[in-house]
């Protein structure tokens, strides 16, 4: 399986490792049904990882659920005027929605 993190999610997420103090600290990627166009993305920090977790460039992590969903996706942080955040670039995305946070896939 693949997942690729940009230089600048990486950056940031790295960051956030030094402003914590928390070396462990990773983002985890979850795909949960639900949302407004079938499925949702959660992001959330987090410093514990589970033993079936795949982690990705030792700062991102997903469960074995999720994966399928995220296959080929990008993990980017970007900065805009209007804030910053991370985003999901997914190849399995049909369509989503305009908050970028819920998305259906491909048949």
């Amino acid at each position: 399986m693949n997942m690729t993190i940009t230089e600048s999610a990486s950056k940031r997420i790295n960051a956030m490792r030094e402003k914590q103090g928390n070396p462990h600290l990773v983002l985890r990627v979850t795909v949960l049904g639900g949302g407004c166009s079938g499925f949702k993305y959660e992001l959330d920090f987090d410093s514990k990882t589970e033993a079936d977790d795949v982690t990705f460039n030792g700062v991102v992590v997903t469960d074995p659920d999720s994966l399928p969903l995220l296959q080929d996706a990008v993990v980017d942080y970007e900065q805009t005027l209007m804030g910053s955040a991370f985003k999901i670039k997914n190849p399995n995305a049909a369509s989503g929605c305009g908050c970028g946070k819920s998305f259906s896939v491909k048949m």
